[in-house]
Parts: structure tokens; sequence; C-alpha cells
């Protein structure tokens, strides 16, 4: 019985355990079977091959049951994810449903989740910034919060090595407040775009407007055509999956390449209920995860846990990672586990139009658009809130068409549109103060279907958030009216936190153990061999879109972990 015991125990042995297959959980995966090591990737949700699980991917709207849309009892279901702009008939299967996986408001907050392998990765809207060396220094410049362990010199080389990797698009502007990266070829602007730009270049010293960095591959290096992907084909349907593997996911990129080194274990319906930690040997030893078809718990074991489960649940499975040790929760001698979590305001928008290039309309489609960084409170405090703010813009010829008759008649009518002036404008990305009084907590009474405590969230706007806001529809009135837009309108659309689906935070990353969770390397402080390298590690938001520093911190954790094994450090 005991040689059975310990084969038993060697068949759910790996040198590394990667929880989530996320953006982050992929590049985990990679890096580390790249190195060599045997890594158990464990997914909550059901699997979904690359291309073969895309199934509207290559349908025309017209193909779909409801022409594109949701039928109605579909929409009254589901109140919370209903509201995020990727949920449709053609995309719906790769989110969670409302009713599928409770959770707990404290306060109004609409969790968007994506359980399959590739997560969210098949679901993003694919911008990709860098930090700067500012954005590292905002807590400590404005005492906001804990101060970054590192800093931008730290993690360029690794934003490089995942960048070349990924296939980023964009165009070298030379901004201290956004650093260039490894670019592919930048999307074309439309001439009302160039023309804001210029007109804000003329007007503003510190206000530029550059065509986005995205995650979108415009010309194919070898290291592109080796993964299997080819050019976007800019259909902009990218959340129904992309048979191309023109824009970044873990189906499309990171996983398959872990995949061919023969090192990667992928283990779908395995919803992940804590971390084990074995007192005597001082570090965590394995994962405890329910089956989701059989329900029934299993262990896995190996020497170092990656926690890449999304900002949310990585939160959840490390608090409910409790011992003798380690009472609330895995490493959180600190006490600020699930606590200071923070997100990006996205409430505020604006709109206009222009008269002029009425000799030019856009073509075609692209899956990207011009970018302001932040220019508030940059160098110096100079309004009455703290950190500040970036923005979209884009503008489109205003088309009308005429849809009347049928037949042939209508199919002119279609193809020859009346044409207007142009519709011009711009969403705000704002960040938000992490806060004590933002957590995530687990409930003491209430169970998800697995029998794991449903998470119980507290997360609210404040004051700076508004005054955020009315600067933002203040300065972009201030700037459309420089570029001679009318009919300016802005809006506050007072969404509830989290359908910006940038949570981040509970688990941050800090110089003293006393005030966070992760050290310089994200690891736990008091718990070595376990890293943490998606969104709950942010220490502060900036206002950069957070996917591509995931990506980084990761390969970097990454490399750091493995390096240390080989020195019996871990």
């Amino acid at each position: 019985m005991a040689n059975f015991a310990i084969d038993a125990v060697k068949a759910t042995t790996y040198d590394a355990i990667v929880i989530g297959s996320g953006i982050s959980g992929g590049w985990a995966a990679k890096e580390l079977t790249e190195k060599g090591l045997r890594t158990l990737v464990l997914e909550r949700g059901r699997d979904v091959k690359h291309v073969t699980d895309y199934p509207t991917a290559m349908l025309n709207t017209w193909e779909m049951d409801h022409r594109g849309q949701l039928p109605l009892k579909i929409r009254q279901e589901n109140p919370i994810v209903g509201k995020c702009y990727a949920f449709h008939e053609g995309s719906a299967h790769f989110f969670v449903k409302d009713a599928e996986h409770p959770y707990i408001q404290e306060k109004p907050f609409d969790w968007i989740r994506g359980y399959q392998v590739g997560g969210k990765s098949l679901l993003w809207a694919r911008q990709t910034q860098r930090w700067s060396q500012l954005d590292f220094d905002g807590p400590a410049r404005d005492g906001f919060a804990v101060e970054w362990p590192i800093g931008y010199a730290d993690i360029a080389p690794w934003y490089s090595h995942v960048e070349k990797f990924a296939g980023i698009t964009g165009n070298k502007d030379g901004l201290a407040t956004l650093p260039d990266g490894e670019f592919l070829p930048p999307h074309e602007w439309n001439c009302v775009e160039k023309y804001f730009s210029q007109q804000m270049a003329a007007k503003y010293k510190d206000r530029p407007v550059i065509i986005g960095r995205a995650a979108h591959i415009t010309k194919p290096q070898p290291i592109h055509l080796q993964q299997g992907r080819a050019q976007c084909q800019h259909r902009t349907l990218c959340e129904r999956g992309c048979p191309f593997g023109g824009y970044f996911s873990s189906n499309a990129s990171t996983l398959p390449w872990a995949a061919k080194t023969g090192k990667l274990t992928l283990r779908p319906h395995s919803v992940v209920h804590s971390i084990i930690y074995d007192e005597k040997k001082g570090k965590a030893t394995g994962v405890r995860v329910i089956d989701a078809t059989t329900k029934q718990m299993i262990e896995f074991y190996a020497r170092i846990i990656f926690v890449n489960a999304a900002a949310l649940n990585t939160n959840l499975v490390l608090l409910n990672s409790t011992s003798s040790r380690f009472p609330n929760g895995l490493g959180n001698d600190s006490g600020v586990l699930g606590k200071y979590v923070a997100f990006h305001n996205y409430r505020a928008g604006i709109s206009g139009e222009y008269d002029g290039f009425l000799d030019s309309t856009t073509d075609g489609r692209r899956p990207n658009s011009p970018y302001i960084p932040r220019f508030r409170n940059v160098y110096k405090q100079e309004t009455d809130f703290l950190r500040g703010y970036a923005a979209g813009f884009s503008a489109n010829r205003i088309s009308r068409t005429n849809q009347d008759g049928f037949g042939v008649d209508l199919k002119n009518s279609l193809a020859n549109p009346t044409l207007g002036g142009w519709s011009v404008g711009s969403h705000m990305m704002g960040e938000t103060i992490p806060k004590e009084t933002n957590y995530v907590a687990l409930d003491k009474d209430l169970k998800d279907p697995y029998g794991i405590p449903q998470l119980k969230i507290s997360i609210a706007y404040d004051d700076n958030d508004d005054k955020m806001v009315k600067d933002y529809q203040e300065q972009m009135t201030e700037m459309f009216t420089a570029a001679g837009f009318t009919n300016i309108r802005v809006r506050d659309d007072k969404r509830n936190p989290g359908l910006d689906i940038h949570e981040m935070g509970g688990v941050r990353m800090g110089k003293d153990p006393k005030t966070s969770m992760l050290n310089k390397w994200s690891q736990l402080h008091h718990c070595k061999n376990v890293f943490v390298t998606d969104g709950a590690s942010m220490t502060s938001t900036s206002t950069q879109n957070p996917s591509l520093t995931y990506m980084a911190l990761t390969a970097r954790a990454a490399d750091y972990a493995v390096k240390e094994m080989k020195k019996k450090n871990l």
C-alpha cells in the first residue's frame, strides 16, 4: 500500500504548477517549460483549442441564429456581464454568465470573467503600453500607496522580451511618459485623427496624440511564423477568437509554444481550492483542486507555484489557503491580503463633430485607435486630485443609409450611403487610488457550486475619482474646441467599478513585508516558492492598459524562480 501511495504522489508531482491559463498564466507556462520545468497548468474552465474551438470566428452576421444579437431571455438573465461591450451572440460562449459563479457585492461591482483555457486573453481589448519610471515613482511621489520595489530599468528588458514574441504594433514616439517598445509597423491614421494630433501638437507642449500600441501582428516576423500565427486581417471580430492568430492570446501563442516543449500538462475543469502549505518545510508543497466534473478534491505537488488566476480570483485562492502558520491566508503576515484593490476609471467620455475633410472618408477596419498619454500631474501636483488619466480618441465619417425598399433598390441604397461630416470621440482611462477600504474577502457562510467560499467585493469610487472625471471633461472640451470640433457633448455614465475589467491589487508588491505581500521578484515575502504575477500583484494602477506589464512581470519572475531552483534556494 505504501508503494501505491508513493507512486500516486509521483504521478501528481511536477516541477512547477501554474494556476490560470490567461495572459499571465500562459506566459508562466511558456517561460517555465522553455527552461526545462515539467509544468502543470490548472484552468478552472473548459478547454478551448486554437482555431478548433472558435465556433463563430468565420460566421457572417446573417449566418447567426439571432443576427449577432442576444435573445431577450439571455440579456435578462445576465444584467452584469450584459453590460460588457464585447458580450454578444458571437462571443457569449467565452464569458461567465451571472448565475454560474455567484459573488457578493457589498458595493455595486460588475465582475467580468472568462473561465476557459486562455481566459480573458481571448476577449481583451489588446492595448499594450509600457509603464515609465514616472508610473513606478507615483506612490512614493504622492504618498497614496506603498513604494514599488522595482523601477522601469528592472522591467524594461522584459517588456522587450514579451513584445517581440507577442507582436506589438506601434510608433516610436520618443515620449518620456510612455517609453517606446519593440514595435511592428504602426496602424494608419485617418485624416481627421492626424489633423487632431497636429492641432494638439501646435497648441500644447505636453499633450501628444499618438497612434495606439496594440497586440496585433501588422508584419509577421520569423518568431510569429514559428508560432503558426499570421498577419492580422483587421476583421475586428477579435472577441470571437482569431483563427489567424493575428492578435495575441494564450491560445494562439504561449500555450501551444509551451506544449511543443513536451513539458506542459494542461488540465482544464480544475477549480483551485487552495495552496497546500507544509509547516515543517516552511513552504508551499502543492495545490488542492476540485475537479469541476466529478466534484472530487485532488492534490498536485510542485517545487514552485505561480498564481495567475486573474486579480480577484488570485486573492480568493490565497485567502482560502489557510493553515496554522497562516490563519488569515497564505503569506498574509502583513494583514493586507485582499486590501488596497484598485481599478481604472472609465466613466467619462466626450463626443463631437467636425465639418472638414469632406472630400475624404474611411475605408475598411482597424483594431486600434489613437491614444492620448497622461498629461495631468505628470511632474508636479497641479490639480485638486491625485494622479491622472489617459484617453482614447477616434474619428469616423458620418454615414447614413436609406433602408427603405427591397431587392436591387435596397442594395443600391446600402452601397451608396449619404455622407455627413465627421464624428469624433474620446473615452477616459483614469487611475484610481489603492485604498484599504477597497477590498475583497471570503464570505463566512455562502459557498460557490464547488463548496469554496464566495468572494465578497467592497469596491467603490471616491471624491478623487469624481474630480478626475470633471477635469477630463473640462480639458477634453477645451482640446476639442481648440481643434474646431462642434456639437461637443460630455458624459459620465456612472458605470460600476469592474466594468473597466482592469481590477488590480490585493496581493501588492512592496519593499516592506509589514505593508506588502510580494517582494521585487513577485514572490511572497513569507512563502518564497509562491509567485504572483497577474493583476493582484500591482501596487498601483497607473493609466496604461495593464496586460503588457503582467506579461513582463511574469517572464521576469519565471527567470528568477528557475535560477533560484538551480541554486537550491527554492
